[in-house]
Protein backbone atom coordinates (compact mmCIF):
# COMPACT_ATOMS: atom_id res chain seq x y z
CA UNK A 1 0.00 0.00 0.00
CA UNK A 2 2.80 2.42 0.84
CA UNK A 3 4.51 1.65 -2.47
CA UNK A 4 1.33 2.34 -4.46
CA UNK A 5 0.84 5.69 -2.68
CA UNK A 6 4.41 6.72 -3.50
CA UNK A 7 3.96 5.91 -7.19
CA UNK A 8 0.68 7.84 -7.38
CA UNK A 9 2.31 10.87 -5.75
CA UNK A 10 5.14 10.80 -8.24
CA UNK A 11 2.69 10.66 -11.18
CA UNK A 12 0.72 13.60 -9.81
CA UNK A 13 3.91 15.64 -9.41
CA UNK A 14 5.22 14.83 -12.87
CA UNK A 15 1.98 15.64 -14.71
CA UNK A 16 1.02 19.07 -13.40
CA UNK A 17 -2.05 20.91 -14.71
CA UNK A 18 -0.23 23.97 -16.15
CA UNK A 19 1.92 21.72 -18.32
CA UNK A 20 -1.15 19.98 -19.78
CA UNK A 21 -2.57 23.31 -20.92
CA UNK A 22 0.48 24.09 -23.08
CA UNK A 23 1.77 22.07 -26.03
CA UNK A 24 5.06 20.30 -25.43
CA UNK A 25 6.16 21.09 -29.00
CA UNK A 26 8.22 24.26 -29.44
CA UNK A 27 7.61 24.91 -33.11
CA UNK A 28 9.71 28.06 -33.08
CA UNK A 29 12.77 26.10 -32.01
CA UNK A 30 12.00 23.32 -34.50
CA UNK A 31 11.67 25.75 -37.41
CA UNK A 32 14.84 27.56 -36.37
CA UNK A 33 16.79 24.31 -36.25
CA UNK A 34 15.34 23.13 -39.55
CA UNK A 35 16.17 26.36 -41.36
CA UNK A 36 19.70 26.34 -39.94
CA UNK A 37 20.23 22.72 -41.03
CA UNK A 38 18.90 23.41 -44.53
CA UNK A 39 21.10 26.48 -44.92
CA UNK A 40 24.18 24.61 -43.74
CA UNK A 41 23.34 21.80 -46.16
CA UNK A 42 23.38 24.31 -49.00
CA UNK A 43 26.77 25.61 -47.91
CA UNK A 44 28.26 22.13 -47.70
CA UNK A 45 26.77 21.13 -51.07
CA UNK A 46 28.28 24.24 -52.66
CA UNK A 47 31.63 23.38 -51.09
CA UNK A 48 31.36 19.81 -52.34
CA UNK A 49 30.65 21.06 -55.83
CA UNK A 50 33.68 23.33 -55.65
CA UNK A 51 36.07 20.54 -54.67
CA UNK A 52 34.83 18.25 -57.42
CA UNK A 53 32.11 16.07 -55.95
CA UNK A 54 29.75 17.25 -58.70
CA UNK A 55 31.78 15.34 -61.29
CA UNK A 56 29.74 12.18 -60.85
CA UNK A 57 29.58 10.30 -64.14
CA UNK A 58 28.48 6.74 -64.89
CA UNK A 59 30.49 6.77 -68.12
CA UNK A 60 33.95 6.58 -66.59
CA UNK A 61 35.85 3.34 -66.16
CA UNK A 62 34.40 0.83 -63.76
CA UNK A 63 37.14 1.17 -61.13
CA UNK A 64 37.20 4.96 -61.32
CA UNK A 65 33.44 5.22 -60.99
CA UNK A 66 33.28 2.86 -58.00
CA UNK A 67 36.03 4.65 -56.07
CA UNK A 68 34.70 8.15 -56.71
CA UNK A 69 31.13 7.14 -56.06
CA UNK A 70 32.03 5.87 -52.59
CA UNK A 71 33.79 9.18 -51.86
CA UNK A 72 30.74 11.14 -53.01
CA UNK A 73 28.44 8.94 -50.90
CA UNK A 74 30.59 9.44 -47.83
CA UNK A 75 30.48 13.19 -48.41
CA UNK A 76 26.66 13.02 -48.46
CA UNK A 77 26.72 11.26 -45.09
CA UNK A 78 29.19 13.74 -43.56
CA UNK A 79 27.08 16.64 -44.86
CA UNK A 80 23.91 15.20 -43.35
CA UNK A 81 25.66 14.51 -40.05
CA UNK A 82 27.07 18.02 -39.65
CA UNK A 83 24.00 19.93 -40.81
CA UNK A 84 21.54 17.79 -38.86
CA UNK A 85 23.62 17.98 -35.68
CA UNK A 86 23.62 21.77 -35.80
CA UNK A 87 19.89 21.90 -36.53
CA UNK A 88 19.03 19.40 -33.80
CA UNK A 89 21.22 21.17 -31.24
CA UNK A 90 19.49 24.49 -31.94
CA UNK A 91 16.06 22.87 -31.71
CA UNK A 92 16.93 21.44 -28.28
CA UNK A 93 18.70 24.53 -26.98
CA UNK A 94 16.05 27.06 -28.07
CA UNK A 95 12.94 25.18 -26.95
CA UNK A 96 10.95 26.24 -23.90
CA UNK A 97 11.67 24.70 -20.52
CA UNK A 98 9.31 21.92 -19.47
CA UNK A 99 8.45 22.18 -15.78
CA UNK A 100 7.28 19.11 -13.93
CA UNK A 101 8.23 16.64 -16.69
CA UNK A 102 10.09 13.47 -15.79
CA UNK A 103 13.72 13.20 -16.94
CA UNK A 104 12.89 10.40 -19.36
CA UNK A 105 10.02 12.43 -20.77
CA UNK A 106 12.39 15.35 -21.33
CA UNK A 107 14.76 13.06 -23.21
CA UNK A 108 11.91 11.85 -25.39
CA UNK A 109 10.71 15.37 -26.15
CA UNK A 110 14.21 16.56 -27.00
CA UNK A 111 14.64 13.57 -29.31
CA UNK A 112 11.31 14.38 -30.97
CA UNK A 113 12.32 18.02 -31.41
CA UNK A 114 15.56 17.01 -33.08
CA UNK A 115 13.73 14.58 -35.36
CA UNK A 116 11.15 17.20 -36.32
CA UNK A 117 13.88 19.75 -37.02
CA UNK A 118 15.53 17.18 -39.30
CA UNK A 119 12.17 16.64 -41.02
CA UNK A 120 11.73 20.37 -41.62
CA UNK A 121 15.27 20.64 -42.99
CA UNK A 122 14.68 17.66 -45.28
CA UNK A 123 11.49 19.19 -46.68
CA UNK A 124 13.20 22.54 -47.20
CA UNK A 125 16.15 20.85 -48.90
CA UNK A 126 13.85 18.84 -51.17
CA UNK A 127 11.99 22.01 -52.16
CA UNK A 128 13.94 25.26 -52.01
CA UNK A 129 17.36 23.60 -52.23
CA UNK A 130 16.52 21.01 -54.89
CA UNK A 131 18.55 22.80 -57.54
CA UNK A 132 21.57 22.97 -55.25
CA UNK A 133 21.28 19.31 -54.35
CA UNK A 134 21.01 18.55 -58.05
CA UNK A 135 24.55 19.85 -58.53
CA UNK A 136 25.94 16.83 -56.72
CA UNK A 137 23.52 14.25 -58.08
CA UNK A 138 23.53 15.59 -61.63
CA UNK A 139 25.29 12.54 -62.98
CA UNK A 140 22.77 10.09 -61.55
CA UNK A 141 19.81 12.28 -62.44
CA UNK A 142 20.99 12.53 -66.03
CA UNK A 143 21.52 8.78 -66.08
CA UNK A 144 17.92 8.18 -65.02
CA UNK A 145 16.68 10.52 -67.74
CA UNK A 146 18.81 8.82 -70.36
CA UNK A 147 17.72 5.38 -69.25
CA UNK A 148 14.09 6.43 -69.49
CA UNK A 149 14.67 7.59 -73.05
CA UNK A 150 13.86 11.20 -72.26
CA UNK A 151 17.24 12.31 -73.56
CA UNK A 152 19.31 10.64 -76.29
CA UNK A 153 22.61 11.76 -74.78
CA UNK A 154 23.64 8.35 -73.47
CA UNK A 155 22.90 6.67 -76.81
CA UNK A 156 24.29 9.36 -79.12
CA UNK A 157 27.65 7.70 -79.55
CA UNK A 158 26.13 4.31 -80.40
CA UNK A 159 23.74 5.84 -82.92
CA UNK A 160 26.62 7.67 -84.58
CA UNK A 161 28.80 4.56 -84.74
CA UNK A 162 25.96 2.62 -86.32
CA UNK A 163 25.23 5.00 -89.22
CA UNK A 164 28.69 6.54 -89.63
CA UNK A 165 30.13 6.12 -93.12
CA UNK A 166 32.43 7.77 -95.62
CA UNK A 167 30.85 11.18 -96.36
CA UNK A 168 32.34 11.29 -99.86
CA UNK A 169 30.57 8.08 -100.85
CA UNK A 170 27.21 8.59 -99.19
CA UNK A 171 25.39 11.76 -100.03
CA UNK A 172 25.52 14.85 -97.87
CA UNK A 173 24.91 16.01 -94.34
CA UNK A 174 21.13 16.10 -94.73
CA UNK A 175 20.96 12.41 -95.55
CA UNK A 176 23.24 11.59 -92.63
CA UNK A 177 21.10 13.65 -90.25
CA UNK A 178 17.92 11.97 -91.42
CA UNK A 179 19.39 8.49 -90.95
CA UNK A 180 20.76 9.39 -87.55
CA UNK A 181 17.42 10.81 -86.37
CA UNK A 182 15.62 7.69 -87.59
CA UNK A 183 18.01 5.36 -85.75
CA UNK A 184 17.88 7.54 -82.62
CA UNK A 185 14.09 7.27 -82.45
CA UNK A 186 14.26 3.49 -82.76
CA UNK A 187 16.87 3.25 -79.98
CA UNK A 188 14.93 5.58 -77.69
CA UNK A 189 11.68 3.64 -78.17
CA UNK A 190 13.42 0.31 -77.61
CA UNK A 191 15.12 1.37 -74.36
CA UNK A 192 11.89 2.83 -73.07
CA UNK A 193 10.52 -0.70 -73.35
CA UNK A 194 13.36 -2.41 -71.52
CA UNK A 195 15.94 -2.48 -74.32
CA UNK A 196 14.09 -5.01 -76.46
CA UNK A 197 14.29 -4.33 -80.21
CA UNK A 198 11.52 -5.63 -82.41
CA UNK A 199 12.60 -7.94 -85.29
CA UNK A 200 11.28 -5.44 -87.83
CA UNK A 201 13.35 -2.67 -86.22
CA UNK A 202 16.47 -4.83 -86.29
CA UNK A 203 15.89 -5.68 -89.96
CA UNK A 204 15.35 -2.03 -90.82
CA UNK A 205 18.49 -0.97 -88.94
CA UNK A 206 20.54 -3.63 -90.75
CA UNK A 207 19.17 -2.49 -94.11
CA UNK A 208 19.86 1.16 -93.29
CA UNK A 209 23.42 0.38 -92.21
CA UNK A 210 24.05 -1.65 -95.36
CA UNK A 211 22.84 1.19 -97.57
CA UNK A 212 24.70 3.86 -95.62
CA UNK A 213 28.04 2.07 -95.34
CA UNK A 214 28.10 -0.18 -98.38
CA UNK A 215 28.84 -3.32 -96.38
CA UNK A 216 27.09 -6.66 -96.90
CA UNK A 217 23.75 -7.40 -95.19
CA UNK A 218 25.41 -10.00 -92.96
CA UNK A 219 28.05 -7.55 -91.81
CA UNK A 220 25.33 -4.93 -91.26
CA UNK A 221 23.37 -7.33 -89.02
CA UNK A 222 26.52 -8.07 -87.03
CA UNK A 223 27.21 -4.37 -86.57
CA UNK A 224 23.65 -3.75 -85.42
CA UNK A 225 23.78 -6.62 -82.90
CA UNK A 226 27.15 -5.51 -81.52
CA UNK A 227 26.02 -1.89 -81.19
CA UNK A 228 22.81 -2.86 -79.41
CA UNK A 229 24.73 -4.99 -76.90
CA UNK A 230 27.17 -2.17 -76.16
CA UNK A 231 24.29 0.27 -75.70
CA UNK A 232 22.54 -2.14 -73.32
CA UNK A 233 25.70 -2.45 -71.23
CA UNK A 234 25.99 1.34 -70.99
CA UNK A 235 22.36 1.72 -69.94
CA UNK A 236 22.76 -1.00 -67.31
CA UNK A 237 25.80 0.79 -65.86
CA UNK A 238 23.80 4.02 -65.71
CA UNK A 239 20.94 2.25 -63.92
CA UNK A 240 23.28 0.71 -61.37
CA UNK A 241 25.00 4.06 -60.79
CA UNK A 242 21.68 5.79 -60.12
CA UNK A 243 20.56 2.98 -57.78
CA UNK A 244 23.80 3.06 -55.80
CA UNK A 245 23.64 6.82 -55.38
CA UNK A 246 20.03 6.52 -54.18
CA UNK A 247 21.17 4.08 -51.50
CA UNK A 248 23.87 6.51 -50.35
CA UNK A 249 21.26 9.29 -50.16
CA UNK A 250 19.00 7.04 -48.08
CA UNK A 251 21.87 6.26 -45.71
CA UNK A 252 22.66 9.97 -45.35
CA UNK A 253 19.04 10.73 -44.45
CA UNK A 254 19.00 8.05 -41.76
CA UNK A 255 22.31 9.27 -40.33
CA UNK A 256 20.98 12.83 -40.36
CA UNK A 257 17.85 11.86 -38.42
CA UNK A 258 19.92 10.09 -35.77
CA UNK A 259 22.43 12.94 -35.49
CA UNK A 260 19.69 15.57 -35.15
CA UNK A 261 17.91 13.62 -32.40
CA UNK A 262 21.11 13.05 -30.45
CA UNK A 263 22.21 16.68 -30.78
CA UNK A 264 18.80 17.88 -29.57
CA UNK A 265 19.25 15.90 -26.34
CA UNK A 266 22.62 17.62 -25.89
CA UNK A 267 21.15 21.06 -26.51
CA UNK A 268 18.15 20.41 -24.28
CA UNK A 269 20.36 19.19 -21.45
CA UNK A 270 22.43 22.37 -21.61
CA UNK A 271 19.23 24.44 -21.81
CA UNK A 272 17.85 22.92 -18.59
CA UNK A 273 21.19 22.87 -16.80
CA UNK A 274 21.23 19.08 -16.63
CA UNK A 275 24.73 19.12 -18.11
CA UNK A 276 26.95 21.88 -16.82
CA UNK A 277 29.64 23.69 -18.73
CA UNK A 278 33.17 22.87 -17.68
CA UNK A 279 35.43 25.90 -17.38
Amino acid sequence: MLRETTIESTIDTDSSAPEAAVSAVSWGAILAGGVAAAALTLILLAFGSGVGFSSISPWTTASGWTTFHVAAGLYFIVTAMIASSVGGYLAGRLRTRWTGAHTREVYFRDTAHGFLAWGVATLLSAGALSSAAGILVNGATSAVAHVAGQSPGLLDGYVDSLVRADPAANGGTAEMSAARADVGRIFAAAFQNGGEFQPLDRAYLAQLVAVRTGISPVQAEERVSATIERARAAVDRARKAAAQLSLWLTASLLVGAFAASLAAIEGGGLRDGTWKYKV
